[in-house]
Formats: structure tokens, C-alpha cells, sequence
């Protein structure tokens, strides 16, 4: 059996543990051997001991004393920590131990044999926990801490909760138990001792008196008591602002020095109304009271500074007003409805305002000037006047001038004292109808200060022109007008410009003669008409009639011209549309403009010109036929010297027949030779396969070959296939049959009263044609 002996060696620890036995056959079983030493093990072991301190034995029933048994330790700490004896089995620590750093180690025992290491007995394991003394302090593990709280809370507001730490074991004695205390920070707070709460302890603090407080807090161990150990951490604690303070004004009254010539809108003078509070509680709202000064001005909050900033409203004018005094009400934005009591959150000052007088320059009486002048107005005449005046008080005497500028070509002129303007030239509405100058007023006492003021002059019309046709007309009656029928409208312009508009009259200067052929007619709305008197005009007895219209205008001194019409009698269909205005056209068989039959000599021209250049050019191309260059080597040209017979040749065969063998005829003989009669050559059979050119060839240089009519001398022979030819014959008009058809034309009675005349000419030729013809068939006949 294994015994393990517990025991200390020194007085300071006299903690027996126990005795545990263990059957060698293993029926009984040491489990666990929990023992308990003090974590100060080192300085007991140099108070007790000078070396290994001994704190507990093994030993086995099985150890006769005569060292036949070895002891051996295994485990956590075994050979670093912990050694044994191998001999006597007695443990030594080598160490000292620390439970925040190892509570627990587990180790094994053996006793074996020492010659043959046989184990004697089953290794048995036990636990080692060391046990815990207080030599670890309380810890605020995130201090420093920084807190708020809102000024003015009431006592026992939380603030915030602080936790202290400890290693010790919280399971053992009171090594871990910690109790909270203020050492610095009273009266204003106080601390929970167990839970570490931080509340406010002192009613009614004011953020501005004093806003920031440091407080000290104390954790301690053991329960507080005497000996136990202690860590202390820091508290900022900040009061934060709530509003209540009002905003008041440094003074009672504010007194502000303005000129005359501030600008409308600008800035004329800054007041304001401090406030203790901060952030959004110091936020000011200024206001004018409603009163007389107070209109003239008005207030605004600057958002950095928290001033009011007065604005100018209205002109200020030193002569009419010389100061203005008015109340000004400043109050918090953000009110907290718990400091209502504290009384009204405004206060209110007054502002007295200075106008200082400013040497300013001439004002006249209007914004702007209109004046009228009629055109041709004398050189000299006033036609209007400005004024100008000094507000100061000085009432500096102003002198008048025109800008340049805006006169250039010095139509009008002032008078420097009275402003009275007047005209320099002669006005003219038609080159300029509106002229705009630019008075300037300028102050005796000081000419730097001028004012400018605009002058609109219109330019008046008077009638000084006559009336006179709106348009050249082309007035035209036709052969078939009616008595009374209105042939032409017209109407009539004037350059001259009347208030009321234009007024037009038209007459005819016979309307006292007795007229047979036209006459005006007035219709009384600016426009007249020429009117036919008779009708039956014939363009062979007269074509053109010219008629005098006398136009007068609706001014005052009435202007009056004579224009004459021109009027064309013409031919005109049933509806009175024209139809032609040229005499020379009564004489034109078929009633052909002039304009027609240039167009039709032109294009007979121009088809004349093209046959023309299609017969050079088929002659050109003849002429290329036959080689002249000894330089050509083609194969399928032979060249001769020879002279040849000329036109004898030309005329011995025709070359187009060599060129299509269908239109060979029956002239194939020589024309300068007579055939015989019973010679008739073989029309040859066209080859229908335009592939097999070889064979046509050859066939065809063998008839010429044996032809009889052919030329007694060597020539050039062609030898072309151009195919069946055009299934649509031929297109030329030289084949076309010759000689004139009679054609009727009683159709263009049918195409409508336009082509009416046209009818009627063709018709008459065809009558006259077919009198000639009959005519000749009788003689014929006698």
C-alpha cells in the first residue's frame, strides 16, 4: 500500500491534510489528493528552511527500508516546479507559487522497483491547488473616466458607474471583495459603496460659476477593513449648459451716427445682448419694437457673434428728418420651461440714431423727360425744360448742360440756368423720329457732385409728301369686259407719318369731261377702282389705254399727285381669266406666244447641232478603221503600200453589208461592172453560234474568194457578226413613210374654253386645206 504523509514543516502551516491508502491489488484507489499550501511558500521556506522546503512524504508498504524502492513524479510542474526524492519519496517545491498564475497543478506517483524499474504499485494521481492570499489590489481597468451632467440637477442625479477589479480569488475569504469611497469631490458627489454608482450630492450647481470637477474614487479590498489594499482612479466630471440665464444688454441706451447717403440694405450699425449660457441656449433673437423711428430700420442676428445688426430700410434724408429713436428687444431662440420662474428670458435697450448731412448732388423734379417738336421747326425754338435742385442746406445754385454723348450730331442746345432746351438744327421725322440726350445738373459749390436725368423728344410729322401709288400696276381689260366692271383695285402709300393714320382719296382729273373708256372709282377705305365704261374692246382697233389718277392725302395742308395706269386690253377665256396680251399673237396661226416660238427654234438648233456631231463622229470612227502606222504588228492587219483605186473601190461594194450578213440584198455585184444573168451568188447562212467565229471567217474568205465581182487587185476585207439583230426592228425615221397626214383637230374643242381659240385656228386651216384640195381637184377635173 502507498502511503502519501501530508504535513508542514514550519509553524506558520499546520495543515494536515489526510492519509489515503491503496491496495496493491488495486481494489481501493487513491482518486485525487487535493493539498493546500500558502502561495508565500518562499518566504516560509526562508524562514523555516535554508533550502527545499518539504511539505509532504510518499512511502509504500512495500519499502522494507532497504532501498529496494525508487519513488517517481510526473505531471504539471514534475522536475521544474516540484522534484521528489527518488529514496525517501519526500516532495519539494523549488519555487515559490502564484494562484494568479497556476490555481491548479496535477500530478502522478509511482514506486518501482530500483533494479528492474518494475512498478510496484499503480501510479496514483493527486492535486495540488495552491491556495489564495490577498496580494493583488482593486483595479479601474478604463481610467481615467470623463463624465457630464446637465447643471442644475437636482441631488441624486446619476452621473456614472465606475467598476474596480480584482485578481484574488472572489471564492475565497474576503481577498476580493471591494468597497467604493470619494477622497476627493465632495460635497458636490457621492459613490455607492458596492455598486460603484456616481451621483450628484449638492443641489443646484451652476455651469457658470464653475463647470468642471475632478473627483477621486477609492477601491478596497477586504471588505474596507484595515490591511487590505486599495487602487484609486480619476473622474472628470463636466456640468453641461441648460438655459438659464437671459440675454442682457451691456447698456441701457446705444447711441448711432448715420450719413444721408447710406444705401438702402446696408449695415448702419451693430448692438448686442450677451447671454452666460452657451452653444444654442446663448442664441439671441432681436426685434424693433413697433414705434415711429422703427419703420426706417430694420434688425438681424449675426449666427457667429450673436449681434444684432441694424439694417437701413428706407433712404434716410437729412433735410426732412434729422434722428430717430426706437427699442430694440433681445430674447433666447431656445427657452427650457423649467426657469420660467426665473422671470422673462429678454431684455430690452434703446437706439437713438444720428443722420449726419452729406453734401449730395442735384435731384430733379422727375425720373424722366418727354417733350414733342414737330419736324421742320425753326433753329431757336424752346421745345421744353428741366429742374433741378439742391436739398442741402446750402441750396448751392445748379447749372444744365446736355452730355455729348448722347447728342452727338448737337441737335438741341440748354440754357445753362433756366434747363430750358431748344433745337440747334432742323428736325426731319423721316431720318430720326425719336432722339434721346442726357441732361446733366451740376452744383455751383461743388461740381464734382452731378445728376443725370434721361430726355425722350419725339419728332412730329407734318405733311410734306405727297401720296402716290402702292405698287406699279399692270392693269389689264379683256375684249369681253362689261360696262361698268372693275378691271383693277388700287391703293396708295405715303412717307408722311399722321397722328390720326393715313387718309386716302383717288378721283380722275375728267371727272368734269365726259370720259368714254375708264374712269376711278372711290371706295372710301384707302383703296379705288378702275372701272370699264364700255365694253367691246378689240386689241386691233387699241391695245393700250393709259389713264390719269389723281391721289390726295387727309392732312392738315392736303398734298396731292397724279400717277397715270397703263391699261393692256387682253384675251380672256368665258371666266375672264387671261389668256394672252401680245398683238403680234392675232396674227400667229396657231396662237404661239413669242416666248414659244424662240423655244422652239432654240431646241430645232440644238437638235441640228447634235446630228451634226453624230456625223463627225461616225465619220471619225471610219477613217480609224483602216491602219496607216507601219509601227501596227497585229496579225489580223496586213499593210499595203499600193495606191488604191479610189472611188472605184469606194463604190465596188457596199461596206455595210460585209458588217450583218442579213441585210445583204440582191445588189451583190460591182457597180461599175454588168452582171451576168446567170450569176447569182449564195446568200450565206448566219451562224447562230457566236462562239464558232473560225468557222464564219473561213467560210466567208472562201466566197469572196471565188466571187467574180470582187475587185481584180488586193483590198481590205471586214469580216463582223453582229447577230440576229434587234427583235424591234429598226427605230430610225428614214424608213418612215413620207408624206403628211391630214390630222383633225375637233378635239380641242373638248378640252375646255382655254384652248377654245387654239381650236378655232387649227380649225380654220384644216377648212382652208380642204378648200385648197377641193379647189385643185376641180380644176383638175375642167
Amino acid at each position: 500500500m502507498l502511503v502519501l504523509h501530508c504535513s508542514t514543516m514550519c509553524h506558520a502551516f499546520h495543515n494536515h491534510v489526510g492519509k489515503v491508502t491503496r491496495d496493491v491489488g488495486g481494489s481501493t484507489a487513491v482518486e485525487k489528493l487535493h493539498l493546500i499550501f500558502s502561495s508565500n511558500f518562499k518566504i516560509v521556506q526562508q524562514h523555516c528552511f535554508t533550502f527545499f522546503f518539504f511539505f509532504v512524504k510518499l512511502h509504500t508498504d512495500l519499502d522494507k527500508g532497504d532501498s529496494a524502492v525508487k519513488y517517481t513524479l510526473s505531471g504539471e510542474g514534475a522536475g521544474t516546479i516540484f522534484t521528489i526524492d527518488q529514496t525517501t519519496g519526500d516532495i519539494h517545491a523549488l519555487r515559490s507559487l502564484d494562484r494568479e498564475e497556476k490555481p491548479y497543478y496535477t500530478l502522478r506517483a509511482q514506486a518501482v522497483d530500483i533494479d528492474t524499474n518494475r512498478p510496484l504499485e499503480p501510479e496514483s494521481e493527486f492535486v495540488i491547488k495552491v491556495q489564495d492570499i490577498n496580494d493583488n489590489e482593486p483595479k479601474f481597468l478604463e481610467g481615467p473616466y470623463t463624465a457630464s451632467v446637465p447643471e442644475m440637477s437636482p441631488v441624486g442625479t446619476y452621473v456614472m458607474k465606475v467598476t474596480a477589479t480584482d485578481a484574488d480569488d472572489p471564492t475565497y475569504g474576503n481577498s476580493a471583495r471591494v468597497v467604493y469611497s470619494i477622497l476627493h469631490g465632495q460635497p458636490y458627489f457621492s459613490v455607492d459603496p458596492k455598486t460603484g454608482v456616481i451621483r450628484t450630492a449638492l443641489p443646484n450647481m451652476d455651469r457658470e460659476v464653475k463647470e468642471l470637477y475632478q473627483v477621486l474614487i477609492q477601491a478596497k479590498d477586504m471588505g474596507g477593513q484595515l490591511g487590505g489594499l486599495a487602487g484609486t482612479t480619476t473622474i472628470n466630471i463636466t456640468l453641461s449648459d441648460v438655459n438659464d440665464n437671459p440675454p442682457r444688454f451691456s447698456k441701457s441706451i446705444f447711441h448711432l451716427r448715420v450719413p444721408e447717403s447710406s444705401a438702402v440694405g446696408s449695415a448702419v450699425g451693430r448692438i448686442k445682448a450677451h447671454d452666460l449660457d452657451i452653444g444654442k441656449n446663448a442664441e439671441v433673437e432681436y426685434n424693433i419694437v413697433p414705434g415711429d423711428g422703427g419703420a426706417m430700420f430694420d434688425i438681424t442676428t449675426n449666427e457667429h457673434n450673436q449681434e444684432g445688426i441694424i439694417m437701413l430700410k428706407k433712404p434716410l434724408d437729412y433735410e426732412t428728418k434729422k434722428a430717430y429713436t426706437f427699442k430694440v428687444e433681445a430674447s433666447n431662440a431656445h427657452l427650457d420651461p423649467r426657469f420660467h420662474s426665473f422671470g422673462p428670458f429678454k431684455d430690452t435697450a434703446t437706439v437713438k440714431i444720428n443722420v449726419l448731412d452729406v453734401d449730395e448732388p442735384p435731384v430733379f423734379s422727375k425720373p424722366t423727360y418727354m417733350m414733342d417738336v414737330y419736324e421742320d421747326t425753326p433753329q431757336g425754338t424752346i421745345i421744353g425744360a428741366v429742374t433741378a435742385q439742391d436739398l442741402d442746406a446750402g441750396n448751392s445754385p445748379v447749372r444744365y448742360s446736355i452730355d455729348w454723348k448722347s447728342d452727338l450730331d448737337s441737335f438741341f442746345d440748354i440754357d445753362p440756368v433756366r434747363g430750358t432746351i431748344s433745337t440747334n438744327e432742323l428736325l426731319d421725322r423721316e431720318s430720326i423720329a425719336q432722339h434721346n440726350i442726357s441732361v446733366v445738373a451740376t452744383k455751383v459749390n461743388n461740381p464734382v457732385l452731378t445728376s443725370r436725368v434721361a430726355v425722350t423728344v419725339h419728332v412730329l410729322d407734318i405733311n410734306e409728301f405727297p401720296p402716290e401709288l402702292a405698287m406699279p400696276y399692270e392693269t389689264f381689260v379683256c375684249e369681253s369686259a362689261k360696262v361698268g366692271q372693275v378691271v383693277q383695285v388700287i391703293s396708295a402709300t405715303d412717307q408722311d407719318l399722321p397722328q390720326a393714320g393715313q387718309r386716302f382719296s383717288f378721283k380722275s382729273p375728267q371727272e368734269g369731261v365726259k370720259t368714254k373708256n375708264f374712269t376711278i372709282r372711290d371706295f372710301g377705305n384707302n383703296t379705288a377702282g378702275v372701272v370699264a365704261l364700255r365694253g367691246g374692246f378689240k386689241r386691233r382697233s387699241q391695245e393700250i389705254y393709259h389713264l390719269p389718277v389723281v391721289i390726295e392725302d387727309g392732312g392738315l395742308q392736303t398734298l396731292s399727285s397724279t400717277s397715270t395706269l397703263t391699261i393692256r386690253v387682253c384675251g380672256c377665256d368665258i371666266d375672264g381669266s387671261l389668256l394672252t396680251c401680245s398683238a403680234e399673237a392675232i396674227f400667229l396661226p396657231v396662237g404661239l406666244s413669242t416666248g414659244a416660238l424662240i423655244a422652239i427654234l432654240v431646241c430645232i438648233v440644238i437638235l441640228l447641232v447634235i446630228v451634226v456631231l453624230y456625223v463627225g463622229v461616225r465619220r471619225q470612227k471610219k477613217k480609224e478603221t483602216l491602219m496607216t502606222s507601219k509601227e501596227d504588228i497585229r496579225d489580223n492587219v496586213i499593210h499595203y503600200d499600193d495606191e488604191g483605186g479610189g472611188e472605184e473601190d469606194t463604190h465596188a461594194f457596199d461596206m455595210g453589208t460585209l458588217r450583218n450578213p442579213k441585210v445583204i440584198k440582191e445588189n451583190l455585184f460591182r457597180r461599175d461592172v454588168k452582171p451576168e444573168l446567170g450569176l447569182c451568188p449564195r446568200r450565206p447562212a448566219a451562224s447562230q453560234n457566236s462562239a464558232d467565229i473560225s468557222n464564219f471567217i473561213s467560210q466567208r474568205l472562201q466566197e469572196h474568194d471565188g466571187d467574180t465581182s470582187a475587185p481584180p487587185y488586193d483590198s481590205l476585207a471586214t469580216y463582223a457578226y453582229e447577230g440576229e439583230g434587234s427583235v424591234a426592228e429598226s427605230l430610225s425615221s428614214i424608213e418612215s413613210v413620207k408624206g403628211e397626214t391630214e390630222e383633225d383637230y375637233d378635239y380641242l374643242n373638248e378640252w375646255g374654253p382655254r384652248f377654245k381659240t387654239l381650236a378655232g385656228i387649227f380649225g380654220e386651216r384644216s377648212e382652208s386645206q380642204s378648200d385648197v384640195t377641193s379647189s385643185t381637184t376641180t380644176e383638175n377635173k375642167h
